[in-house]
């Protein structure tokens, strides 16, 4: 989920003020990146022009269903969290605090599985934020670019966030 500079996608798709770099095989997304603004890159293999559709189709509606092959990534630990993190509805939120107690863990714990998302966008760990109103993290990062495509994240689905990361 963190900013790659020098990795290869098998496509690069555009978002306002950020753009989503896809790495797949034949069968599976592999990784999905938040890259600073560039041109695309047209997909180079059907996987890749399946999530060029879908990732488009979430950006102009962010109710829309994704439904794309990702490849099993991350402990058992990460993998409830993301499990939790997929069933939180566009235009919803979760606080860390809430997602631990379910999880009967710790919200840093919490907060760590999040950051080692490697699917943002599709599991929507954008969703998950500080107790007290605050955005909380992105991408283990506390500020900056992730955290401004986290408040875009959330704003374009219908949630405003004025605060910064706490």
């Amino acid at each position: 989920m963190k900013v790659q500079p020098n990795q290869t996608y098998q496509t690069i798709v555009a978002a306002p003020g950020f753009c989503l770099g896809v790495q797949c095989n034949d069968d599976e997304i592999t990784l999905i990146d938040f890259l600073e603004p560039r041109p695309e890159i047209a997909p180079t293999t059907p996987l890749a022009a399946e999530a060029v559709r879908q990732l488009k189709g979430y950006l102009a509606d962010p109710k829309f269903t994704f439904g794309l092959p990702l490849k099993p990534a991350g402990t058992i630990f990460q993998r409830r969290v993301w499990t939790e993190i997929s069933a939180i509805p566009a235009g919803e939120t979760r606080f860390y605090g809430q997602l631990a107690e379910n999880l009967k863990n710790a919200p840093r714990a919490v907060g760590q599985a999040c950051g080692a998302n490697p699917f943002p966008v599709v599991v929507p760990c954008h969703r998950v934020v500080a107790t007290g109103g605050g955005l909380g993290g992105f991408a283990r990062e506390r500020g900056g670019f992730l955290l401004e495509v986290k408040r875009w994240l959330l704003r374009h689905e219908g949630k405003e966030f004025a605060g910064h990361a706490s």
